[in-house]
């Protein structure tokens, strides 16, 4: 399928797939027999889309999966690792809710060792407003972002999967001021119905939720706090009972409505990544950014150096992204979640950057990141779901990088465009 070429810097457009009009998000791959698999989950539509991307200039559509679950489920979220998938079930976010609807919660369990015929192993339940970015990389466990019945927003829920037709919660972990037993409900708060029903209210009452993926690395656990902006490191050597090692608070100055949106580390380096997540256009408030944090002591971690903010190519009408269609700051890394058929690179890193595209990063020297290459699809012509608000423009959402050096990005009303940087 054809689509107009983006705007570009040593990055080209190898192939698109519109995915029949349900834009994608978050991604998962396997390769079996030779074959590479691309799985999507969707913010507008109710399941998973399973493609084929063997030969990545024909991305081929093999078949959407629906989901039949309440009217406000949202199936944004999945992941692939030996044979299963994980895929997240979720309350629609608060402003497109409708009043009164049923939702589906948890985490679903799919075999998926035959890649294009997904079997439902299990069905885990979270209560709460179920789970949002979550982390699976084989084996026993599943790390959640998960609601909880008597917590404030998300919490760290640790999921065992060994049977997975019947999955238990093996650990969980929580900030102090999520514990809603020991905080007094302010009026506002009382008014949605205090911790118990803490799904229901606004974001700016759920600043202590886990956004996620909580990313677990040997006996570490990663962890990133909404709107607080808060970067926790645990010790996860007994599932059961993690440990809080240190504590990195980025808002302020940091961030807005959603301040801790992503932290990863890097496989290789004793460094973090981490973002907050960009506002919508016209909200104001602080500086969203995506930065290194050094953990070479874990229990003073530093912020040291963040990445460079996104210029406008040479000749746009506009003169910052600001004024550009749509939202505008960081949003997902390429996350390799110890993946063999992911790229895997300790000096490179992909970020998506809403309106400004895909952006890639040469992070050699930690402490002097530089943009190398960049890609801006065109705006999309039509709409295929109430976000963003406003004027219509290109929102670039997740990116997956497979170790053929493909880069996969998806979008919030385009369909799938497959990169490869050239450098």
């Amino acid at each position: 399928m054809k689509i107009a070429k983006g705007e570009a810097k040593n990055v080209e457009l190898i192939g698109y797939h519109d995915l029949e009009d349900r834009p994608g998000f978050q991604m998962a791959m396997q390769v079996t027999d030779g074959r590479w698999f691309l799985y999507l989950g969707h913010f507008w539509h109710k399941g998973w889309t399973i493609m084929d991307v063997t030969e990545p200039s024909d991305p081929k559509l093999i078949r959407f999966l629906p989901w039949n679950g309440g009217q406000d489920t949202i199936t944004i979220k999945v992941q692939v690792a030996e044979g299963k998938m994980i895929a997240n079930l979720q309350r629609e976010i608060p402003r497109l809710a409708h009043e009164g609807a049923h939702f589906e919660e948890g985490i679903l369990i799919f075999d998926v060792k035959d890649p294009v015929d997904p079997k439902l192993l299990g069905h885990w339940k979270s209560g709460g407003e179920g789970t949002h970015r979550n982390y699976y990389d084989g084996g026993r466990y599943v790390h959640t972002s998960a609601g909880c019945p008597g917590f404030y927003g998300n919490i760290y829920r640790i999921v065992d999967i060994s049977d997975p037709t019947h999955p238990v919660e093996a650990g969980r972990w929580w900030l102090p001021e999520q514990w809603g037993a020991g905080q007094v409900p302010t009026a506002e708060e009382e008014k949605f119905g205090g911790p118990a029903a803490s799904y229901l209210m606004p974001h700016h009452l759920r600043k202590y939720s886990l956004h996620g993926p909580p990313y677990p690395k040997g006996n570490r656990a990663y962890l990133n706090f909404f709107n607080s902006g808060v970067l926790a490191i645990l010790d996860i050597s007994d599932i059961s009972l993690p440990k809080l090692v240190s504590k990195l608070q980025f808002n302020p100055p940091f961030g807005n409505m959603i301040a801790g949106h992503t932290v990863m580390p890097l496989s290789k380096r004793d460094l973090l990544l981490y973002t907050t997540e960009g506002t919508f256009q016209g909200f104001g408030g602080q500086l969203d950014i995506a930065g290194i944090v050094d953990i070479s002591d874990e229990k003073r971690p530093r912020l040291i150096s963040t990445i460079p903010i996104p210029e406008p190519p040479p000749g746009s009408p506009y003169k910052n992204f600001h004024e550009k269609a749509a939202s505008f700051g960081p949003h997902n890394f390429h996350e390799p979640h110890n993946h063999p058929d992911l790229e895997d690179r300790d000096d490179r890193i992909y970020l998506t950057y809403f309106n400004a595209g895909l952006r890639v990063y040469d992070i050699r020297d930690p402490y002097l990141p530089k943009e190398i290459a960049y890609y801006i699809p065109p705006d999309p012509v039509k709409r295929n779901g109430p976000m963003p608000m406003g004027k219509l423009g290109v929102s670039s959402e997740d990116i997956l990088v497979d170790r053929r050096g493909y880069i996969y990005m998806t979008d919030k009303n385009l369909g799938l465009h497959v990169l490869r940087c050239t450098i």
